[in-house]
């Protein structure tokens, strides 16, 4: 028998009426957080204090909504680190929009298990797939699914490449089976994203199967010298499974020359991987298309929704041209998982076969109402304007005799340091370095460093909706003004 009503307990409000009161406060509390994001810091440090009282122990009994939620805005909520700001470009990072945070809420309360099902949220990452599939110029019977990152996103990716082309059943036997194969190798340039290593190691073949091929003076991979690193290695008896192409690289923002790629890799039978993390994007722009020419042409792609369509955390995509590799390499069977021709496993869990993940989040609503509450055209004049923006912080580079640009900028990301006449590069560094650090810690913005040949460089990634250029101006002087004084 059930316990007298009085005894059961549950984890829905006890009063709906104060559980809505108190939501609608977090609802407004957070527009008016975001509308007036411009108004505060670009980043604060947390005072010892409040470091400190996150080292209590766990509490045995509730303080209730209201005092958690009172806790969460003195001492969270103040203390991010910055990306939704308007004058932050470290790292490649998203700032997120109010209809973003709307559909995440909206995910959540459905809560919906998004390995597959017979449900409408399952179509919705259906038709996702295919619009990201069919924007990136991939045929409409490709596959692909959402994940929760670009790291993810290009291993699995990774992973489809050494099914298909290791030349022996990778699943059943692993790398430890009883043939003697050929060493698998992968290859992308010394500007490849730090996912590969990663991933070559989860997947057991070691970082030793990366082969890093040199870059141009554009920070693009050397064609010459990956023919000659696929010859020699073929001939040494190894077997090249994966050449992996960079669509903007993290440090310059440099794109590999795609078309080139997808011919070496045809011509050696090579699975043709790309790394879009965001700089694929750039294919939605009939100004931009031209950078990443070739992307269609590719066997797979990572990319992030969470980057440069400015989505909040998490959500990323891999695509594969050819859905029966992509299931392949991942699917399993289960009694307790069987497809059934009625109810709620009609249709089975696709997803759960297209990748590692069984439980999955409903990351599909936030991409599925921005493109419709936007529309591709407005996004991609986001995406645009970002980079006239950064030719505009290169210009004002370029007429600054104190500052000095690092590397080419052909998309949205610039590298610059302060200079200061008769100074080697050692204390250039060490100047550049402290000049950072300031900038970051008085809240005037945030880019990040890089070190480029040797000349450690202030970075500026601008993956940001709210940025407006009297920001940049903002940097600049900054940058400027703390050089004389350090």
């Amino acid at each position: 028998m059930d316990p007298a009503p009085d005894a059961r307990v549950t984890l829905d409000p006890e009063n709906w009426d104060e559980f809505r009161a108190l939501a609608h406060q977090m609802i407004d509390d957070t527009v008016d957080y975001l509308q007036n994001v411009r108004n505060r810091p670009a980043w604060r440090p947390m005072p010892a204090e409040v470091r400190d009282s996150f080292r209590g122990s766990v509490p045995q009994e509730g303080m209730g909504a209201a005092a958690a939620y009172a806790d969460f805005k003195e001492r969270i909520l103040p203390y991010p680190n910055g990306n939704i700001h308007p004058r932050f470009w470290g790292w490649v990072q998203g700032t997120g929009t109010p209809l973003g945070m709307m559909a995440e809420m909206l995910a959540a309360a459905m809560n919906p298990h998004m390995a597959g099902f017979n449900q409408a949220p399952a179509l919705v990452e259906q038709q996702v797939v295919r619009w990201v599939a069919e924007l990136m110029g991939y045929p409409e019977n490709s596959s692909g699914v959402l994940v929760a990152g670009g790291t993810i996103a290009n291993i699995l990716g990774l992973a489809v490449a050494r099914h298909a082309k290791c030349g022996f059943d990778v699943r059943q036997d692993g790398l430890q089976g009883s043939g003697n194969h050929a060493k698998l190798l992968v290859y992308g340039s010394t500007e490849t994203h730090n996912w590969v290593f990663k991933g070559l190691e989860f997947m057991g073949l070691g970082r030793a199967a990366f082969r890093s091929v040199p870059v141009n003076p554009d920070y693009e991979i050397d064609l010459a010298a990956l023919r000659k690193m696929l010859e020699r290695d073929k001939a040494a008896g190894h077997l090249p499974i994966c050449i992996i192409g960079s669509a903007g690289t993290v440090n310059t923002g440099a794109t590999d020359n795609l078309e080139s790629l997808a011919e070496i890799a045809r011509e050696h039978n090579t699975w043709f991987h790309v790394d879009g993390a965001f700089g694929a994007w750039a294919r939605i722009s009939g100004r931009l298309k031209s950078l990443v020419a070739g992307l269609e042409r590719s066997d797979s792609i990572g990319l992030d929704l969470h980057k440069w369509i400015y989505l909040p955390f998490e959500c990323a995509c891999v695509l594969v041209r050819d859905a029966d590799l992509h299931q392949a390499a991942f699917a399993s069977t289960a009694s307790y998982l069987a497809v059934a021709d009625r109810g709620v496993m009609a249709g089975g869990i696709p997803f759960a076969n297209l990748g590692l993940d069984l439980t999955r989040g409903f990351k599909a609503l936030k991409v599925w109402m921005a493109f419709k509450v936007h529309g591709i055209a407005h996004i991609a004049r986001v995406i645009e304007q970002n980079v006239g923006d950064v030719q505009y912080l290169v210009e004002r580079i370029r007429q600054t005799e104190e500052l000095e640009l690092l590397a080419p900028v052909p998309l949205n990301i610039a590298c610059f340091r302060y200079v200061r006449a008769g100074q080697t590069d050692e204390v250039l560094n060490r100047l550049n370095q402290e000049i950072l650090l300031r900038v970051q810690e008085q809240g005037i913005a945030i880019p990040s460093g890089t070190t480029l040949n040797g000349k450690f460089a202030i970075r500026v990634a601008n993956t940001n909706h709210r940025t407006r250029r009297e920001d940049f101006d903002a940097l600049l002087e900054a940058v400027t003004r703390l050089g004389r004084e350090v």
